[in-house]
């Protein structure tokens, strides 16, 4: 059987690809030979092409620069750089340092792992600016093993809270490295029980040694951070920032915390959010709170990332004002510019929380002088649980292109995470990542190209999403053109087609509580979480226009009036704007009430074209592969159908209106 778990490292043999004096020949400019990440970037070419060639090539090094620390800020971006040109029958990889040889090393490897021919790709030279300085994966990987939303098994960092380091953690800096990853956050936003303590010496040994294996391959350690550590660990009081106590007891710790582990970059706070302590507790603003860690930790060149997921959980459903879309731009936008340079705040893609669909949220376009990142989910806990089959790179493209009109120019997500909008030193992407310890990594094996495809798109967003998911099939499942063919007709649509059966024109939420998988119409409807559809016999939708909550006004112009109005905003996101009957006709031509079992109808019947499409590979590909993908279909399948027939029932009871079609809806 192949070792797949390999994935986009399995390194198997190729035909093809002899160009270029058969790539004997490696000249690696710029840096020091001696440069540990140097070290493992030549070891992984030596490695790649005596597996796919049979190729063993020289190494010759050529003038070295100074050696180069790559430090946390906007130059990582200039230092991670790398140019590949053809050089005396041989290759080239120049760099500033020894990050941009590992990403042209991994450049060379995946051009011959996806057959494509040496001599075309490099004969012009080919040079590589990253697109972000931070690019991120967010572990919610708790110490007692457990996952927080996790669906590939359990944590391979942690078991009975205890830090786990063998052979496969070397395996994962390599895996992520390879798509351009460059930073990672160890344990889960929601910090608790023994994770409180990994700021102490119970656990420092084994964080420095898993920030130098990280470190070996590029990658920066961060750790999410407990606020109210100066109570449940320090024997405090308070967490109060402006508290002088509280200041000096974080000084002592941080100066501990970096001695003890050189490598760390920085962490991730969620606080203030679901339960979690903050400075709202004291009176005091996030900027407060931010700032005042920030302040401690940039002595070591660190930064704090802030999470922007502030909001009041205890909703009264009764309430038709208050709006848990707000939350994030009412608790951020007036602080605007308070921020010190080396905070980070950490924003979801949009105003809820990784709903299939859901507007981009106002925060970017609305800070001006704040630093911003790019939170997006990767592990499926709205779209599927990596149980169905739903590529959301397609979704991350359309984030990142999204006009937000804070500029004239240099205007969209894309633009403003760079730093290039606001000329910020800290940006980034970031994704809760979708890893465990399954022996596929991800669960689902075609899950893994959400994991391959947000590294590589991070790295460079004018990547498109068809070439990302074609090099993920001729690196992982086969390179046999019938195969990759089917495989991306299964991925390219699977986003479109989960939202058609899930959750109409905007509308989310209607899940299984606490599970998050699979269908309950009014599962939040009466809840404290803010998440509501407000469907009646009449209409459905939440009314978030000047006339209602208000939140449509949040976005800069022309976005504002396009949301405000219901004849202006796009179908896709009607109902998250506006409550409209479900005679309401929609750009399409159609009701509200036919595209809700036009599409869940539709969504089902793709389902199974998908799940056929799978079943037509067996015997042509590995059996393991196969197997594993088929039976989440079979699962997927019936998932699809309680969502086409409970969604379809639920509004045809609701407002009486048949479908003209005639199906059977129950």
């Amino acid at each position: 059987m192949k070792d797949y778990a390999k994935l986009w490292l399995a390194y198997s043999p190729k035909k093809n690809n002899r160009e270029c004096g058969d790539l004997k020949k490696i000249y690696i400019s710029g840096v020091s030979e001696n440069d540990k990440i140097v070290k493992n970037a030549v070891a992984e070419l030596k490695a790649g092409l005596k597996a796919m060639l049979d190729i063993e090539p020289s190494i010759e090094y050529g003038s070295a620069g100074p050696d180069i620390k790559i430090q946390n800020g906007k130059d990582m971006q200039d230092k991670e750089e790398y140019t590949i040109s053809i050089k005396d029958s041989g290759l080239e990889i120049a760099a500033k340092s020894g990050a941009g040889i590992l990403y042209g090393a991994f450049d060379i490897l995946r051009t011959v792992a996806c057959e494509e021919s040496v001599e075309k790709a490099y004969a012009a030279g080919k040079t590589v600016r990253p697109s972000n300085p931070l690019r991120m994966l967010n572990h919610w990987d708790n110490m007692d093993g457990s996952i927080e939303r996790g669906y590939s098994g359990e944590s391979f960092f942690y078991e009975n809270n205890e830090i786990v380091i063998d052979e496969r953690t070397k395996d994962y800096a390599r895996l992520i490295a390879a798509v351009g990853i460059n930073a990672i956050v160890i344990n889960n936003v929601n910090v608790k029980q023994a994770a409180s303590y990994m700021i102490t010496d119970r656990y420092f040994d084994k964080l420095a040694q898993l920030g130098e294996i990280l470190a070996g391959y590029g990658i920066g350690l961060y750790m999410s951070l407990n606020y109210a550590s100066t109570i449940e660990i320090g024997g405090l009081d308070s967490a109060d920032p402006l508290d002088e106590k509280v200041i000096e007891w974080w000084k002592v710790k941080m100066a501990e915390v970096f001695k003890k582990i050189p490598t760390l970059k920085g962490f991730l706070v969620k606080a203030d959010s679901e339960g979690r302590p903050g400075p709202f507790t004291y009176g005091r603003t996030q900027a407060d709170g931010a700032n005042m860690l920030a302040d401690i930790v940039k002595d070591y060149d660190a930064i704090i990332i802030w999470r922007c997921f502030v909001y009041n959980c205890k909703q009264d459903w009764r309430d038709r004002k208050t709006d848990r879309a707000r939350a994030g731009y009412d608790n951020f936008i007036p602080m605007d510019g308070d921020y010190h340079d080396n905070v980070i705040l950490q924003i979801k893609n949009g105003p809820m929380d990784f709903q299939i669909r859901e507007p981009i949220s106002p925060l970017f376009g609305g800070l001006k002088k704040t630093n911003q990142m790019l939170e997006v989910q990767i592990a499926q806990e709205y779209t599927g649980h990596q149980i169905d089959v739903c590529y959301l790179i397609p979704e991350f493209k359309e984030i990142l292109g999204f006009k937000t009109y804070c500029s004239e120019k240099d205007d969209t997500v894309a633009d403003i995470i760079s730093g290039k909008t606001l000329g910020s030193r800290f940006s980034g992407i970031a994704a809760v990542t979708n890893t465990g310890n399954d022996f596929n990594w991800t669960g689902n094996y075609l899950a893994g190209a959400n994991l391959y495809g947000f590294g590589r798109l991070a790295f460079d967003t004018d990547l498109s999403a068809e070439q990302i998911a074609e090099e993920f099939v001729r690196m992982t499942i086969s390179e046999n053109e019938e195969v990759v063919s089917a495989v991306l007709e299964i991925l390219l649509p699977s986003r479109e087609i989960y939202e058609r059966y899930t959750s109409p024109l905007g509308i989310g939420w209607m899940v299984t509580p606490a599970t998050h998988y699979g269908c309950s119409v009014d599962g939040y409807e009466y809840d404290r979480w803010g998440t509501y559809h407000r469907a009646d016999h009449l209409g459905i939708g939440v009314d978030r226009t000047d006339k209602g909550t208000g939140y449509a006004l949040l976005y800069n112009e022309p976005n504002a009036s396009m949301y405000n109005s219901p004849d202006d905003c796009p179908d896709e996101l009607v109902l998250f704007f506006h409550h409209l009957p479900y005679t309401h006709v929609l750009h399409s031509g159609k009701t509200v009430i036919q595209h809700i079992y036009d599409t869940h109808f539709e969504g089902y019947a793709q389902a199974r074209e998908l799940a056929a499409k799978w079943d037509s590979l067996k015997g042509k590909i590995d059996d393991a592969i196969f197997d594993n993908v088929k039976e989440r279909f079979e699962r997927q399948l019936y998932n699809a159908r309680e969502w086409c027939d409970q969604v379809n029932s639920y509004f045809y009871r609701k407002s009486g209106i048949p479908d003209e079609k005639g199906r059977e809806i129950w």
